[in-house]
């Protein structure tokens, strides 16, 4: 009898080898072949789960976002039930900067695919989606400005950690010295 293959599995582990490539080597060096020789299948297996590049990119980005999320649920449930807005905040935003070996390869992926997104509309799309949401939940315990500039902040915090311009010590600094101006109470409320 054939084994039965789960086939969200067998896409997820392909999602992996993409994202070991393009941590490695960037997302020029991404091609089927790279992935298929990475994950260990051949270039026909990974054409039978992703039709072109394009999807196997989108289906790894949502693995990414999917792994962001789950990151910052558990950062969010271990603050109790009802947070402080600016812990609640941080407790978020800290867990998309590169502050620890997995957020470091899922930073650097997530920055390889903000350069092949402004080629690409659709994957463009999905990331103008995801920052929006992720903006507009911000608006609802700051002014939308000032969301808009934590959002701004966090990914060129992000960029430069990852090129070890700022340490983290420098970056969570600069977060919480942004965060203390915005959350004072001469801030204005959303």
């Amino acid at each position: 009898m054939p084994k039965r293959v789960d086939p969200t599995e067998r896409r997820t582990l392909i999602a992996d080898a993409l994202m070991r490539v393009a941590a490695q080597r960037g997302l020029e060096a991404v091609s089927l072949r790279h992935v298929a020789a990475e994950a260990g299948a051949t270039t026909g297996l990974v054409q039978h789960y992703f039709r072109t590049k394009d999807e196997m990119m989108l289906f790894a980005l949502e693995v990414v976002s999917d792994r962001t999320e789950a990151r910052i649920g558990a950062a969010v449930g271990a603050l109790g039930p009802d947070p402080a807005p600016r812990d609640l905040v941080r407790a978020m935003v800290t867990q998309m900067l590169p502050l620890d070996e997995e957020r470091r390869a899922d930073g650097k992926v997530a920055l390889a695919f903000l350069a092949y997104a402004a080629t690409r509309p659709s994957v463009a799309e999905v990331q103008r989606r995801g920052a929006l949401g992720l903006r507009d939940f911000f608006a609802t315990l700051l002014p939308t400005g000032a969301a808009t500039t934590l959002l701004a902040l966090v990914e060129g915090l992000g960029l430069y950690m990852l090129s070890g311009t700022y340490p983290a010590e420098v970056a969570l600094r600069t977060l919480d010295d942004f965060l203390d101006a915005a959350f004072s109470p001469a801030a204005g409320r959303p």
